[in-house]
């Protein structure tokens, strides 16, 4: 009797998961706003594919998917308050140049 080793494939990384990290990461560098916003909508249908998968093909690469979704989500909030400060500056600035 000869010993069958079982052929188990490797898990496969979600590409979802990897295109929200890349994005998270380009969001820091070249596309503030929407590479923050695509880092997020990634990372969310990356995650809920990853949960599921069945366990006999487990999906990976949920923590790719979770460090797009910070870097994503905390780009859209400093995008946020940039947009804030400059209209507070712009209603500011016209207000007192008409001061006298």
């Amino acid at each position: 009797m000869s010993y069958q080793p079982s052929y188990r494939p490797g898990a496969s990384t979600s590409s979802l998961a990897v295109v929200s990290l890349v994005f998270g990461i380009l969001a820091w560098c070249v596309l503030p706003f929407i590479g923050a916003v695509v880092a997020i909508i990634c990372g969310h249908l990356a995650r809920g594919e990853i949960r599921r998968s069945p366990l006999d093909a487990r999906i990976e690469g949920d923590g790719m998917a979770v460090a797009g979704l910070v870097l994503g989500y905390v780009q859209l909030l400093l995008c946020v308050l940039a947009v804030f400060v400059l209209i507070a500056a712009l209603i500011f600035g016209f207000t007192f140049a008409n001061w006298h």
